[in-house]
């Protein structure tokens, strides 16, 4: 359960007296619960509540990114985005794509801290229909641009033939069923808690629950290995080790750019590989679990008119060589 605090420790919290938190209150601007008479404020909220009132966002250090032809990837684990940095780096262009395998949260903590141009993210938002866009603008103050990469399966990992017949999430609290798990900060391991919380189960009772991979590939390889009889991934892994797999479902797994950078070569020239046969002829024929309808297509802004001032400004600074494709 959330921590409450008193009005006397919220007001120690703000660094106000307690008569502005009264006053904040009666104006219904300050996140509050009455109960049993006195006010309680949740922590978590009133944290909240302050981030959204900041009006000061510090810009990101660009120097960081200032190495030529140097691509930094960071956030989620995918073993498509894995082939397609592969792709990239054996075109024979000027640029290099590196990753850093932080999670969806890192990823975005990367973009606001500049250490990274692009961020993967599959963020399951609570109305349970988006992604990624309450977490990219709590995290970053306002939105970036968000281009999809693929829609994928998300579910469970579960042994050949699924000896344990687990069906759901809530299956993985019956005795004598092990998990392995993600770490916290990733979609997948935000999904499976999801998930586990609407079946009234506490994950740390389940065996297993604390130990975690870092990638998806790991998870298929503790279960195929038999140390574990199930873990959170993705269909493309189960598939590619001939696992079974349980689905939960199909999310959008996209990369953002802060609007600053969107029109860096680099940026650019990754994105508008996304289009390209060349690159689509790298995904496997019959390998389950990806849907690439969407992929390399503008989510945010919808219509990109948003974004046309500063291509007008980049064009001179950012030109793309000739046959090279934006995305816009």
């Amino acid at each position: 359960m959330a921590r409450l605090l008193s009005t006397k420790e919220v007001a120690r919290f703000l660094n106000v007296n307690e008569k502005m938190v009264y006053t904040l209150v009666s104006e219904k601007r300050l996140p509050a619960a009455k109960i049993t008479g006195k006010w309680l404020f949740p922590q978590h909220l009133v944290e909240q509540w302050v981030e959204a009132n900041t009006i000061n966002h510090p810009q990101p250090d660009t120097a960081a990114l200032s190495v030529r032809g140097l691509l930094v990837i960071a956030g989620s684990n995918d073993l498509l985005l894995d082939r397609a940095m592969a792709h990239f780096n054996s075109m024979g262009s000027e640029h290099l794509a590196v990753y850093g395998n932080l999670g969806s949260m890192g990823g975005l903590r990367a973009l606001r801290r500049g250490l990274c141009h692009l961020a993967a993210s599959h963020l399951l938002q609570e109305d349970e229909n988006e992604y990624n866009f309450a977490f990219a603008s709590e995290e970053l103050g306002r939105l970036p641009a968000v281009i999809n990469f693929c829609r994928r399966e998300q579910g469970i990992i579960v042994r050949r033939g699924n000896p344990k017949k687990i069906a759901s999430a809530a299956d993985l609290g019956r005795p004598g069923i092990r998990i392995v798990n993600r770490p916290l900060g990733t979609g997948t391991r935000l999904l499976l808690d999801r998930e586990l919380g609407k079946a009234g189960i506490e994950g740390g009772r389940i065996e297993g629950y604390t130990r975690e991979v870092q990638r998806h590939l790991d998870v298929g390889l503790e279960v195929l290995a038999g140390r574990a009889d199930a873990g959170p991934g993705i269909r493309p892994v189960a598939a590619l080790l001939n696992l079974g797999f349980i689905p939960l479902r199909w999310e959008r797994f996209d990369l953002m750019a802060s609007k600053e950078r969107f029109f860096d070569e680099g940026i650019q020239r990754f994105l508008g590989m996304l289009h390209e046969p060349s690159f689509l002829k790298t995904v496997p024929d019959g390998l389950e679990g990806y849907d690439l309808s969407l992929t390399g297509k503008m989510v945010f802004p919808r219509d990109g008119e948003k974004l046309q001032a500063e291509k007008e400004k980049a064009a001179g600074s950012s030109a793309i060589a000739p046959g090279e494709r934006r995305v816009s």
